[in-house]
Parts: structure tokens; sequence; C-alpha cells
């Protein structure tokens, strides 16, 4: 597939013009912006409204929060397809978790800045979809007492209202591995799909790198790759709740009723049962109360930040 843009063509903006830079994946580039040379993240895609709602929802809450990366500009020649100018940040924390695992305090202020993010969304009743590492974005600082000088949470495209269609069919969206396990099995799922991800994205920090308790040992195009996930996630968080059966088609009671089956007791490898060696009791208690397979039992965001696991933040960060 041919790039849309190429290295030196130039993009006229509402208010600035750029150069393309290079292309740093499918549908990002980087560009220069003429008048103050520096440097931004140009998105476009075609035949796809992602772009244009990302556009949407910065303009609508970018306001409120300094926790989301930001819409720039909006490019005007050329005018099709969509393509907006975002603010320049060097890294995600899927690149830089792996580098080198976060200390405690970084752990807490990047934690703390993704859960503004989604309170901000939640309050508008939109859910982002796809919560993982390589969604938060960052800028480096050369200070060793501050690694991240922002950490904001991108790439909402995906972006949907809580009451949407999509939402209340229970629409297969996000990235397997960190979503939650209603959107897996195709049941109406809501804001707190986020929170579950926000918690795989927390349990993958405290363990540093790619880390990942739900990656499936078959591979992604297995017919059965779904179900592995969610395989994984009873295994460590079970029981299934019973509202399953009151909204889950026939066939997915049925596919639960199987991988029951198929997981003997002396298989199930509980998380409050997982080690102070992997994961201190404290880090532990607050996961549980995050990671809730019937999802009305999960906290908002606004109620984790205000969870007693941020008391020793001072503590932490002598650590």
């Amino acid at each position: 597939m041919s790039s849309l843009f190429r290295i030196g063509q130039i993009l006229k903006g509402r208010t600035r013009s750029y150069t393309i830079l290079k292309q740093a994946q499918g549908t990002v580039w980087f560009a220069k912006n003429h008048l103050v040379q520096e440097t931004v993240g140009i998105k476009s895609v075609k035949g796809h409204q992602r772009v244009e709602n990302e556009r949407d929802v910065l303009k609508r809450l970018q306001d409120r929060t300094p926790f989301l990366r930001p819409l720039v500009d909006e490019i005007e020649e050329p005018s099709s397809p969509t393509t907006i100018a975002l603010k320049y940040l060097e890294s995600d924390l899927l690149v830089e978790t792996v580098k080198k695992k976060l200390n405690r305090k970084e752990l807490k202020h990047v934690c703390r800045n993704i859960l503004n993010a989604l309170r901000v969304l939640h309050d508008e009743n939109l859910v982002h979809t796809d919560i993982k590492l390589d969604k938060v974005f960052v800028n480096l600082s050369e200070d060793n007492d501050d690694r991240f000088t922002d950490i904001q949470l991108g790439d909402l495209g995906g972006c949907v209202p809580a009451d949407s269609d999509w939402a209340t069919s229970g629409t297969q969206v996000g990235t397997p591995m960190w979503s939650a396990p209603e959107l897996l099995m195709e049941i109406p799922w809501n804001t707190s799909a986020d929170i579950w991800s926000f918690g795989t994205v927390l349990i993958s920090l405290i363990y540093g790198g790619d880390f990942n308790h739900f990656r499936p040992k078959v591979p992604r195009d297995h017919e059965e790759y779904y179900l592995a996930v969610v395989m994984e996630m009873y295994r460590f968080f079970r029981p299934f709740p019973a509202l399953i059966t009151e909204v889950a088609s026939e066939q997915t009671c049925q596919g639960i009723a199987w991988l029951i089956q198929e997981i003997p007791h002396d298989k199930l490898t509980p998380f409050a049962c997982i080690t102070e060696r992997e994961v201190c009791e404290k880090d532990r208690e607050f996961i549980l109360k995050i990671m809730k397979l019937d999802y009305r039992d999960q906290p908002t965001a606004k109620e984790i930040l205000a969870d007693e696991w941020w008391d020793d933040d001072q503590k932490d960060a002598a650590q």
C-alpha cells in the first residue's frame, strides 16, 4: 500500500504549514512546523472515520485536561482524506517499559495520568476501547528524578459513546489481550471496559517489559484466539458472573461452560495467590479491586484515584 504522503511534502494547516519528515507507522508521520521549527505528529487514514472521530473528541475535551494528547492543527491542503496534527511525543509506554522497568514513583505517576484522562472521557460517557501500553505517549526528561516530562493518553479514534450501538450490541473492538472480557464475549459493554484495560496496563507495568497475563498460547490468527484470552482471564480472576447467562448469546454461554470444564481446579492460578515476590500485597489488593469479571463490580476512574493505594506516594518516591 502506497503512503499518503511523501518525504518533503508540504501540508497546509489552518494555522501553520508542515513539511513531512518521515513515516512513523502506517497512519502516522512526523512533520516540521515551519514557523516555530517544532515537530508534530501527522495522522491520516484513507477510507475510515477514525481520524475525524479523534479530531472531534479532542476538540470537545482537550481543554478540560492535560492528560489527553492534544490536537494542534487541522490540515486543509490536501483536503482529503481528513488529516490532523497532534502534539509530538517521542515515545510510548511499551517502548519505555521494555527498555527499563518503571520505579514506584514513575508507576504511580503514569497510572494517575491515565486515570485522569479516563475520568474526563467517562464523564462524557465515552469509552476509549483500546487502552494499552502503546496508546500512552510520553516525552522523556533529562532529569534523573523525573523520567517523563509528558504522559498523555492518545489514539482516540476508537472512542465511542457507552450508549452507542457498538456498545449496546457488544461489538468486538480493541486489542484482545488488553480488552475487557465483555468485549471479547460480545456482550454489552460500557466505560468499565476501559477500567479492566487500565488494570491490565497496571499489571504489565508492575512486572515490566512486554508482559501480559492474558497472552494466550495460540497465535493471533487461530480460530479460538479470543476464547483462549478469556480462558486466561478466568484462570486468574474467576468466577464469571451469573449476568453473562442473561445477556450473552447461547453460543457464548456454551463456550464459557466448555472453558470452565477445560481448566481443572488445580490448574487455576488465582491472582490473589500470587507470591509477594511477584507482586507485593498492597499492589495485589489494589489490582483485585479493579479486575472484576463482572463489570458491575468495577470501580470508576474517580474511585480508583481516591483509593488508599496512592497514600504513600512520598515513601514510594524515595524508592
